[in-house]
């Protein structure tokens, strides 16, 4: 009888000190999936690989034009959207573009209480398709309008200076990895 209480002991003790083992390594795991969770994730946050073409927002964060664009990007939490694989086409205003805009829109836009509407807005510039600039003047040729992530259409036409996409002038274009960037001066606010 005193072997088998003792027996029986040494098991209870036992099967503690593995339950407390077993709890111990589910806190330890709860708390790295924790610190996961709250790291950068996504595709922006992985690191270019060298010699290989730069994505739309690889570029944008390139030029000192872009800057306020770039921090809307962030703001609105995008950033992803533009490293995708694509094609898409990003109409992407200069700064002064955004300097343009009535004082004060631009500090509103970017408070985390605006971050659908900023998204919004910087939907509007992208459209998930390929639109080089010769495919640009034959949209405008036909009377097509672009289709913008944003669910909005924008209207392509060629005048004599060159393409305009929703009434603003595409003043330069760039190849990018995952599509086009057309450079623009003006921010192309949606009409709700």
């Amino acid at each position: 009888m005193k072997k088998t209480n003792l027996i029986l002991s040494i098991l209870v003790v036992f099967a503690f000190i593995i339950l407390s083992c077993n709890g111990a390594k589910k806190q330890e795991t709860q708390e790295v999936n924790s610190e996961a969770v709250t790291e950068d994730s996504g595709q922006a946050s992985i690191k270019a690989v060298e010699g290989a073409d730069p994505n739309a927002l690889q570029v944008a964060k390139s030029l000192d034009d872009f800057t306020t664009l770039v921090a809307a990007i962030e703001a609105a939490g995008v950033q992803n959207s533009l490293v995708n694989v694509g094609p898409l086409t990003v109409f992407a205003p200069v700064n002064a573009a955004f300097d343009k805009l009535p004082e004060g829109t631009v500090e509103t836009l970017l408070k985390p209480e605006n971050k659908s509407q900023l998204a919004f807005i910087l939907t509007n510039h992208v459209a998930p398709a390929n639109y080089p600039d010769t495919q640009l003047a034959k949209e405008a040729k036909k009377g097509r309008k672009l289709y913008m992530a944003s669910g909005k259409y924008l209207v392509v036409e060629n005048k004599e200076d060159g393409i305009y996409v929703g009434g603003t002038k595409i003043l330069k274009t760039v190849k990018v990895s995952n599509g086009w960037i057309h450079v623009i001066d003006n921010v192309l606010v949606p009409a709700e």
